[in-house]
């Protein structure tokens, strides 16, 4: 687990641009079980490639015509409980962090890996996902 104050600026990163922070299973299950919604969901770390590169491109895919109704965010290494229960809805993809994923009627849509996501550049990442939302919302 990280300290607080050690993650504040990360979680602000994107709660700053419309981001829910969610830090309960019971708060992700509300979430994802939407049938209605289409949400994108970002697993948080503190990681290099989450601050240069997945957090960044999730805040540039943002500026598009169609987006998801829903921006969420678990933190991996802190709020471990909500992650775990955000990863049960990306299976079959294994644990990673950062991970970015895209749900639409509370089925898994959109995935990004760490390993798409490590050593891309931000614009790469927020062009992916805006493919994923023209082609999802």
């Amino acid at each position: 687990m990280y300290p607080a104050e050690v993650v504040a600026p990360m979680k602000e990163d994107l709660t700053s641009v419309g981001f829910n922070e969610l830090t309960t299973p019971d708060q992700v299950d509300e979430v994802l079980k939407d049938k209605d919604e289409t949400v994108l969901v970002v697993v948080n770390s503190v990681c290099g490639c989450a601050a240069g590169n997945a957090r960044p491109g999730v805040k540039m895919s943002l500026e598009n015509d169609k987006k998801p109704g829903k921006l969420v965010t678990v933190f991996a290494g802190v709020d471990k409980e909500a992650t775990d229960q955000a990863r049960k809805y990306m299976l079959p993809y294994p644990p990673s962090s950062p991970a970015i994923a895209v749900f639409k009627g509370g089925k898994l849509a959109h995935m990004l890996e760490r390993h798409h996501i490590e050593g891309r550049p931000a614009e790469a990442i927020a062009e992916n996902l805006k493919a994923a939302y023209d082609e999802i919302v």
